[in-house]
């Protein structure tokens, strides 16, 4: 005879690990991510060599995890921001690269380094791979204990709640910086709705000391305003009192809606930041984060990353050429929006030269620091990578992988991918656990962290890590402990009397 104690936790989460997948969505996406994607890259032919089949090992990889995420019963952000850029960007590009043996850009390496490129990626892959797993493995440990255990840090970090008080102080010095620094910008307004390719002949975002101004001016604008116009949409408000915040909102929502629009546009604003931006206003909504919705969201941006985002760069050039539509491969093999695995490539290259720098990943962590106090600073990646290849066009990418192997080969690699992995996996599985707490930091950054993501794991970091670093800190610096936050903006009029039977209301919005 056997029996099992009853643990309303540890089943319900086991419940959650088997409710799952339809068989029939696991099957249509496989085939879709195993089959029919990589034979359109492939259908016009393919030259075998090693780092080929390889290469196969790696779609394969990326594809089996993505269709985890895409069929999985819970809504998970982080992991999806990751393996859509992985199976995509060193997935299907670097077969379609191998396949036809060309590429982005000029700088050609050997067979031995296109193979090496390949290990270094999925040795990448497989360390997120066991960083997840033993993310998820500790959830489940916590989730079938005799007690709820205590939460941890992340999930300490991720419970703070907005404080109405300091969000509203946001708004109006996102309002206020607009008043100031839009009318400072060289051409007002209308720069906002100029390509970056006119910008840069103007030199406002070239390597100058005042092109640095200038970006730090625009984004010391662009994040905040976008933290305030998330934080107002996500703020819960008490369905019989908060009156000032209702108040506050209903007259500042169309000011920063209007501001967004200015400064967060697609014309001026690099795409992956819109895409955040849109992405993470999107997820605000309840409805569109089960997992049905997120299924058919998914789906969508995977069609939108494969067939619009190629051609997505149209407000970046002044002189824009008419569209021509072509095959992917031929996008995968001649477009530099795909140049990171032959950056990979190059980088390899380069260690093999010039050996590992450990220093060099002090670079980002200390971005802050100018060049006038630390002249040995290290330089960003991509120009690194572009000055040894010689190019004369230093604005490529350098991916995480290919950054991290430059500090201290493969077990930079793995460490660094264990962790992201891990961590990855943590905020899904706390944004879940906190799905039903509305004005959350969880709502609001794992979302965020989610699609930006796509941005940090292309590179290079030090071009990447202030812009980043300020889209973690303001969510910060305005939320507050549960206890502490939760306390609502006093009203200027009395209170409504205390019902005995109060009628519930859905949400946290009014």
């Amino acid at each position: 005879m056997s029996f099992q104690v009853e643990h309303p936790i540890g089943d319900r989460l086991l419940r959650e690990e088997i409710r799952v997948r339809s068989a029939a969505a696991v099957a249509v996406w496989a085939v879709a991510l195993l089959v029919l994607l990589p034979g359109l890259v492939l259908q016009s032919g393919a030259q075998p060599s090693p780092a080929l089949a390889a290469q196969g090992m790696v779609v394969a990889h990326t594809a089996v995890a993505l269709v985890r995420v895409l069929t999985a019963t819970t809504v998970r952000l982080v992991a999806l921001g990751f393996w859509l850029f992985a199976y995509i960007w060193l997935g299907l590009a670097p077969l379609a690269q191998l396949a036809t043996d060309t590429y982005p850009w000029a700088y050609r390496t050997g067979p031995g380094t296109a193979l090496a490129a390949v290990a270094v990626v999925e040795l990448g892959l497989l360390a997120h791979s066991a960083g997840a797993a033993v993310a998820a493995r500790r959830e489940r440990a916590r989730g079938a204990g005799p007690a709820l255990p205590a939460p941890g840090p992340v999930e300490r970090l991720l419970s703070r709640r907005l404080a109405p008080w300091r969000l509203l102080s946001l708004c109006g010095l996102a309002l206020a910086l607009a008043v100031l620094l839009i009318p400072a910008q060289p051409g007002g307004i209308s720069a906002y709705f100029t390509s970056r390719q006119a910008l840069r002949e103007a030199g406002a975002v070239d390597g100058s000391d005042g092109a640095f101004l200038s970006s730090l001016r625009n984004w010391s604008l662009s994040v905040p305003a976008f933290w305030a116009l998330l934080g107002l949409l996500c703020v819960p408000c008490a369905p019989a009192g908060d009156r000032l915040l209702r108040g506050a909102r209903r007259l500042l929502l169309p000011l920063l809606l209007a501001l967004n629009a200015v400064v967060n546009n697609p014309v001026s604003k690099p795409r992956f930041w819109v895409g955040t931006v849109l992405l993470t206003l999107l997820f605000t909504v309840g409805r569109l984060n089960r997992p049905r919705a997120f299924r058919t969201i998914a789906a969508a941006l995977m069609a939108t990353v494969l067939l619009v985002f190629p051609y997505s760069d149209y407000f970046r050039y002044s002189d824009r050429e008419r569209f021509t539509v072509v095959s992917l491969s031929a996008q995968f093999t001649a477009n530099g929006d795909y140049d990171a695995f032959q950056q990979v490539q190059t980088g390899v290259d380069y260690a093999r030269d010039r050996g590992f720098a450990p220093r060099n990943a002090l670079g980002p962590a200390l971005f802050p620091v100018p060049r006038s106090v630390w002249p040995d600073k290290p330089e960003d990646t991509g120009i690194t990578l572009a000055r040894y290849a010689g190019y004369d066009f230093l604005n490529l990418s350098a991916p995480l992988w290919i950054e991290s192997y430059l500090w201290a080969g493969p077990p930079a690699v793995a460490a660094v991918f264990f962790l992201l992995g891990a961590a990855g996996r943590r905020m899904d599985d706390v944004r879940h656990r906190l799905r039903g707490r509305a004005g959350t930091l969880a709502t609001l950054l794992v979302p965020a962290f989610a699609f930006y993501q796509i941005v940090f794991l292309r590179g290079s970091l030090l071009g990447i890590v202030g812009p980043l670093t300020l889209l973690l800190a303001v969510p910060l610096l305005i939320t507050g402990s549960a206890a502490r936050a939760h306390r609502p903006v006093p009203s200027p009029l009395p209170a409504a009397p205390v019902r005995t039977a109060p009628t519930p209301t859905p949400g946290g919005h009014p």
